[in-house]
């Protein structure tokens, strides 16, 4: 199911449906990156400077996953006259498309091949008919009524903005607070993963990043070498939510730092392939340097049923997506992606790869900070998913004719926050992915009582900035788990300056919840809180996440068998 998901109000629209079998598309895995002319010890061969100095500042290291595909096994399937897509260093593989099935069995049995994943890919235009609302919600986006306001010039160059109608989904999280502390996203980059980003390169809304050289280029990795100004107009108005410039009309979150456009989704199919583009194009991304990935993206169900996902395959590290979105936060980039806009429908979860344990996964709130009915749930994932919300119910975007507009979905709060992220991290320059992420779900407004609705809340992009980075040697002298290994009980003693309520969370490998314990009233100085009665579970590691008004500590915790 598409999940750009943006809410409906009004449109007429008929298309005429035009159905056709595209190539068929593969992904092929490869065994491993044996005789590969490429070394960890070269990176400067593979990543950019900009992309080893993000490894280097937060301690990363380049790993064998950094190395590109080999290129030998490359050649090789060249011989089988196939079609190459993208590549996948992370996942070590191609994807192909070839109409021979024949084909595809002589690679399967290559020795150098691991394993072959088939996508059919089923072009086909989807005929709209507004017979209901439920529908229409369901599978397209609109504009609402256009914002009346007066024609202004397009740069804004001042100390200070005049945000006009946009004003409430920045202030909502103290944006404007950090604009007027100077960090705009300044020295950010941003990757936009999305469907294409029609007229991005003329609308009046964009011209202070053109102006600026903040738009870094684009990358098709649908149809390599297409131009993604002609494609489809969803990654446009995400990027207006976070680069517009239109004094007095739209004003992004982060209207001073650096984008790529990067085209993974094809709007008029719902297929695998989409999510191993998406790993491509995040792949990209962190290869150039980025820092902060948006990606308004969501995936459920697909054209082929046979594949389709559901609620329990959303627990952070089953899908392609997931494991890719993980991948790149190890790589020291901030994921932000909208949680989806199922809330309303038989999928009501969080779509993929936003129920990845690394990515901030966004949902949507009115003016007022209440839920949008149509934002979706963490229920069935075990998770605080969505992590975090933001306004996503009748947003200020720019429209493909240069007109502002209100539209409503997760896809334009995952990019409000995005944009915001960049303004923090521009602030504490220091600070790692994680330590941004974190911030932010402490600054938010349900920090202490975080649920499946809106996760930790909306986020304060000022308190976010205060928040305390605790250094790892005070961590674990504020938070002790003994006996660990334990059999039946363990014991937690946090030792906090101040009276606080602490959540702890016991996890399994699978980032399922295994026991809990909410705002436990810690008094100043050192609190024990213990788990009893864990006998029963099964032996193997655990997370347990500590967090409190200004800290979070993740420790592991072995369960053994009893003696």
């Amino acid at each position: 199911m598409k999940t750009f998901a943006i809410i409906l109000i009004s449109i007429w629209i008929s298309v005429q449906t035009v159905a056709q079998v595209a190539p068929q598309k593969y992904f092929v895995e490869f065994m491993d990156k044996y005789n590969s002319p490429y070394s960890v010890t070269r990176p400067q061969e593979f990543l950019t400077s900009r992309a080893i100095e993000r490894r280097q500042k937060q301690g990363i290291v380049i790993a064998e996953n950094d190395i590109p595909v080999n290129q030998t096994y490359i050649t090789a399937l060249r011989r089988f006259n196939v079609g190459f897509l993208t590549e996948s260093r992370w996942f070590n593989g191609v994807t192909i498309y070839c109409l021979n099935p024949a084909i595809i069995d002589s690679i399967r049995l290559l020795p150098f091949v691991k394993h072959v994943v088939k996508d059919v890919n089923i072009i086909k235009l989807k005929s709209y008919i507004p017979a209901n609302k439920y529908v229409l919600e369901e599978v397209l986006h609109e504009y609402g009524t256009p914002v009346a306001v007066p024609a202004q010039s397009c740069y804004n160059g001042n100390q200070s903005y005049n945000y006009g109608p946009s004003y409430k989904q920045i202030h909502m999280l103290r944006g404007d607070s950090l604009h007027k502390m100077g960090y705009r996203g300044q020295g950010k980059v941003i990757a936009i993963l999305d469907a294409g980003f029609n007229h991005a390169d003329t609308l009046r809304a964009f011209d202070s990043l053109w102006a600026n050289n903040q738009i870094l280029g684009t990358r098709d990795f649908v149809h390599p070498g297409n131009n993604v100004y002609k494609e489809y107009e969803h990654g446009m108005e995400v990027l207006s939510c976070m680069g517009a410039n239109l004094p007095g009309e739209l004003i992004g979150t982060a209207p001073k730092a650096s984008y790529w456009l990067l085209r993974s989704e094809d709007y008029y199919t719902e297929n695998l392939i989409e999510e191993y583009n998406w790993v491509a194009a995040a792949e990209f991304a962190d290869s150039v340097g980025a820092d902060i990935i948006n990606s308004s993206l969501g995936y459920t169900e697909f054209d082929d049923p046979t594949v389709n996902h559901t609620c329990a395959d959303m627990n952070g590290n089953t899908t392609p997506s997931a494991k890719g979105a993980n991948l790149a936060c190890r790589k020291g980039m901030v994921v932000v992606n909208s949680a989806g806009n199922e809330g309303g429908s038989a999928w009501h979860c969080v779509s993929t790869p936003s129920d990845a344990f690394g990515a901030l996964a966004i949902a949507a709130v009115d003016s007022n900070g209440i839920r949008a009915g149509f934002s979706s749930t963490g229920e069935a994932t075990g998770r605080i998913k969505p992590n975090v919300a933001a306004m996503g119910s009748a947003v200020i975007v720019s429209s493909t004719i240069g007109l502002i507009m209100h539209s409503s979905g997760t896809s334009f709060s995952s990019p409000i926050i995005a944009g915001m992220a960049a303004c923090l991290w521009q602030a504490a320059p220091d600070w790692s992915c994680n330590d941004i992420s974190r911030a932010i779900e402490i600054s938010s407004s349900k920090s202490m009582h975080p649920d499946s609705l809106l996760g930790y809340g909306i986020p304060d992009f000022v308190r976010a900035l205060k928040a305390v980075r605790v250094p790892e040697y005070e961590t674990q002298k504020q938070v002790v788990v003994y006996p660990n290994p334990f059999t039946d009980v363990f014991s937690v003693e946090v030792n906090v300056p101040a009276e606080q309520e602490i959540d702890l969370v016991l996890y399994d490998q699978l980032g399922r919840i295994e026991r809990y314990i909410r705002s436990y009233r810690a008094g100043a100085g050192t609190s024990k809180i213990s788990f009893p009665g864990m006998a029963a579970m099964k032996n193997g590691n655990y997370m347990l996440k500590v967090a409190g008004r200004d800290f979070v500590s993740n420790l592991s915790v072995v369960k053994m068998a009893t003696k």
